[in-house]
């Protein structure tokens, strides 16, 4: 009996995509018969896609931009952790039905806990700049860490408004105007923009009124060390690149598709991150 198995990102674009480095990675490192890879598939094209995936010879898949939420939909099944969070980034069949998740909050709790375990022992509110589809998987695991207050930051108000009323009574949103104002008794801060990204404005915020215990994150890891995160070392703060949650938010669908759990090791992150500066060289 064949037992090889494949899976795929699917995007439009995609060739960016670190998702083959990692999972072809861990094909490797536990001598699992399968492979990885990608496909481009235009939106419009995206329904039949999904809908053929077992005959392409996959047994599932990564979504990336701009599939996400019509994985959701268009998914036989979505556990709740994607119904709340309004978008799918990993499928896979089971008897020939699609069951659909979303593995970026667990991403970012399990490198955020990894990094930084002393994030949660110091009392206060978490500050998070944005209200996009990251922004939404983050207030989801923060909220299911037990975070009692969330202040959201995002320059379209109306939209953290949205995400305020989809999540509940325990997330407070303000203009993106008053980010550094208001952060003053935030334990942690996460940025889930792009503001920061190479080729992207830098995100402007005076991290001055911050605890000295206070953890800045950001999920950006192009460039791996932000603007946002030179200037919290430089005021001693403790950091959290965006690169662990890539690394993390892999292992769950992996687990999925190959029946091993597999571990984000210092091999894997060196791996990324040379490939990352050789694409900037």
């Amino acid at each position: 009996m064949n037992r090889f198995k494949r899976a795929c990102v699917a995007g439009w674009p995609i060739s960016h995509s670190r998702s083959p480095l990692i999972h072809n990675h861990w094909l490797s490192v536990y001598d699992i018969d399968g492979a990885y890879g990608i496909e481009a598939v235009r939106p419009e094209d995206f329904p039949g896609f999904l809908a053929s995936l077992g005959e392409r010879g996959y047994v599932g898949a990564n979504l990336t931009v701009p599939h996400k939420e019509a994985a959701l939909r268009l998914a036989d099944e979505a556990d709740a952790v994607a119904a709340a969070i309004g978008a799918a980034n990993t499928v896979w069949l089971d008897d020939g039905r699609l069951l659909a998740t979303n593995t970026d909050c667990t991403g970012f709790t399990s490198h955020l806990e990894d990094t930084a375990p002393e994030w949660k022992s110091h009392d206060g509110p978490v500050a998070v700049l944005g209200a996009g589809g990251a922004a939404r998987a983050i207030v989801y695991g923060l909220e299911e860490s037990g975070v009692a207050e969330i202040w959201l930051f995002n320059r379209t108000r109306s939209r953290a408004e949205r995400l305020a009323e989809d999540f509940g009574s325990n997330i407070r949103v303000f203009d993106w105007r008053e980010r550094s104002a208001r952060i003053g008794d935030c334990m942690l801060l996460v940025n889930t923009t792009a503001l920061g990204m190479t080729g992207a404005p830098e995100l402007e915020i005076d991290l001055g009124m911050l605890p000295a215990t206070a953890v800045i994150m950001d999920i950006v890891y192009v460039p791996l060390a932000t603007a946002l995160l030179r200037q919290a070392r430089a005021r001693g703060l403790k950091t959290v690149d965006g690169l662990g949650m890539l690394l993390h938010q892999a292992v769950p669908a992996f687990e999925k598709w190959f029946g091993v759990r597999p571990r984000v090791t210092d091999e894997l992150r060196r791996i990324v991150i040379a490939d990352l500066a050789a694409e900037l060289c």
